[in-house]
C-alpha cells in the first residue's frame, strides 16, 4: 500500500506521527465505453467552450458561479487555505462507541506509526481499547476538512470519515405517519422466525454475485465470442410468475415451519430437529449469496446457508406473495 497523507494525531500535549492509507478498494470489473458499430473507444475530453480547444488537466482551475459573478480559484489559492496546510489529526473528544450512528460512516483509512519508536501510537491504541471509547477527530485531506471516528481494529488504528450532520437526510415518509397495530402473536411469530436465522456474521462467506457472473460472462465471451449461449454459461433460469397476496400471519407461520423443517442454522431449527451439526459451508461461486431474512422480503429469495444442497430452502415472507415450494 502507498501512504496518501502524512501528519500526526494530537490531543493535549500528545503528538503521534502517523501515515494514512486507504483501507478499502473497489473490486468492480473495470469497463469502458465503445462504439457499438466498430468497437472504437469512447473517451471524455476536457474542451474549452470559448476556443474549442482540449485543455490538459494541469491547466484546469476551478470556479464558483453565483449566477451573476464567476470567481476563479487556482491551485495556489487552495494550497493557501489554513485547513489544507494543517497536517494534524486533532482529537476533539472521546465518545462512547455506541453513540456513533452507522449511517454517518463514510471512507475508512489505516493509520501507521511514522516515528522510530511506536510507543505513543501503542499508548493511544491501548487507551482506546481499555476505555472502550472512540475518538472524534478533525483533519484536512484533499482540500476538504473531514470529521472522522478513530478506533482500533486488529491492533491498528483506523479512521472512518463521517458525514456532516447536514449531509444526512431526514427520513420523513407520510406512509409511516398512520398508526399500525401489531399483535403480540404476530410479534412472537416474527421473533421466532428471526431466531431460526440466527448466526455469527462472517463477511468472507458472502460474495458479490454480480461481479462473479460478470467475470464469468467475460471469460465465456473470450472463448466463444459473440456466439455465446447464456443458457450454457449460466444455466436455465426459471421464469418468474406473478404471486398472489396472502395473510401476514399465514406467511409468518409458513416461514417458521419451513425454516425448522429445512434444518436452518438458527437455534429454533436445531431445537426442532434435534440436530447438532455444524453450519454448512459457503455455496459455490455461481450460487446467490445468503440474504438476511425479513417478513417483507420476496418469497423467491433463499435463506442464509443451506445445510444440504438437495433440501428445500426456507422461504422468506411477503405480504404480497405466497411461498412456493421447490422440488
Amino acid at each position: 500500500m502507498r501512504a496518501i497523507w502524512k501528519g500526526a494525531v494530537t490531543f493535549g500535549l500528545v503528538n503521534v506521527p502517523v501515515k494514512l492509507y486507504s483501507a478499502t478498494e473497489d473490486h468492480d470489473v473495470p469497463l469502458h465505453q465503445v462504439h457499438d458499430e466498430d468497437g472504437g473507444r469512447i473517451r471524455y475530453r476536457r474542451v474549452c467552450e470559448l476556443d474549442g480547444e482540449e485543455v490538459p488537466y494541469q491547466h484546469i482551475d476551478r470556479a464558483y458561479d453565483d449566477g451573476e459573478r464567476t470567481v476563479v480559484l487556482t491551485k495556489d489559492d487552495f494550497a493557501a487555505l489554513p485547513a489544507e496546510a494543517n497536517r494534524e489529526i486533532e482529537v476533539v473528544e472521546f465518545v462512547p462507541t455506541d453513540q456513533i450512528d452507522p449511517i454517518m460512516l463514510d471512507r475508512t483509512y489505516y493509520l501507521e506509526p511514522d516515528s522510530k519508536s511506536p510507543k505513543a501510537y501503542v499508548l493511544l491504541r491501548r487507551t482506546l481499547e481499555e476505555t472502550d471509547r472512540t475518538a472524534i477527530v478533525k483533519f484536512a485531506l484533499r482540500q476538504r476538512t473531514r470529521l472522522a471516528a478513530m478506533r482500533v481494529r486488529d491492533e491498528v488504528l483506523v479512521m472512518q470519515t463521517l458525514l456532516w450532520a447536514d449531509e444526512v437526510r431526514e427520513a420523513a415518509f407520510p406512509s409511516l405517519d398512520g398508526s399500525v397495530t401489531v399483535s403480540d402473536k404476530e410479534l412472537a411469530m416474527s421473533g421466532q422466525l428471526v431466531a431460526s436465522y440466527e448466526a455469527d456474521f462472517a463477511p468472507e462467506e458472502y460474495e458479490d454475485e454480480y461481479q462473479v457472473q460478470l467475470r464469468q460472462l467475460i471469460d465465456a465471451k473470450i472463448e466463444q465470442g459473440d456466439a455465446l449461449d447464456t443458457s450454457e454459461t449460466f444455466g436455465e433460469q426459471p421464469e418468474k410468475e406473478d404471486a398472489d397476496v396472502i395473510d401476514l400471519m399465514e406467511a409468518l407461520r409458513r416461514s417458521v415451519s419451513g425454516s425448522k423443517g429445512g434444518g436452518s442454522r438458527g437455534k429454533a431449527g436445531q431445537e426442532e430437529s434435534g440436530s447438532t451439526k455444524a453450519p454448512a459451508k459457503k455455496a459455490p461461486a455461481k450460487k446467490s449469496p445468503a440474504k438476511k431474512s425479513s417478513t417483507s422480503s420476496s418469497t423467491k429469495k433463499s435463506p442464509a446457508k443451506k445445510p444440504a444442497a438437495k433440501k428445500a430452502p426456507a422461504k422468506k415472507t411477503s405480504t404480497k406473495a405466497p411461498e412456493r415450494k421447490t422440488g
